[in-house]
């Protein structure tokens, strides 16, 4: 009998960091959330998220990298989503 392999879920994820230009973030999908976020915190992540401190907003899982593309697809172009789940400043208060 050949074990079948069950596929390993998929996540989609938001970063967020705050630099001196204001508060970033950052959408990516993932087989291992807590991997990948080290990853972005010690330099090997993807180039636009090195030099920062990077916090897990959000996260969706997925049950194929297919579906887990699309929806990242997606969360790059909703910034109003994205603004929206950030961590509140005092600047924000002031506008």
């Amino acid at each position: 009998m050949v074990a079948v392999k069950e596929p390993s879920p998929c996540f989609v994820y938001i970063l967020g960091c705050e630099t001196p230009r204001g508060y970033r973030t950052y959408v990516g999908w993932t087989l291992d959330l807590e991997r990948r976020l080290a990853q972005h915190n010690n330099g090997s992540g993807a180039k636009s998220t090195r030099g920062h401190v990077w916090t897990l907003l959000y996260h969706e899982q997925y049950a194929t990298r297919r579906e887990a593309m699309s929806r990242e697809w997606h969360l790059k172009r909703d910034r109003a989503f994205r603004k929206k789940i950030r961590p509140s400043t005092s600047d924000d208060d002031n506008q």
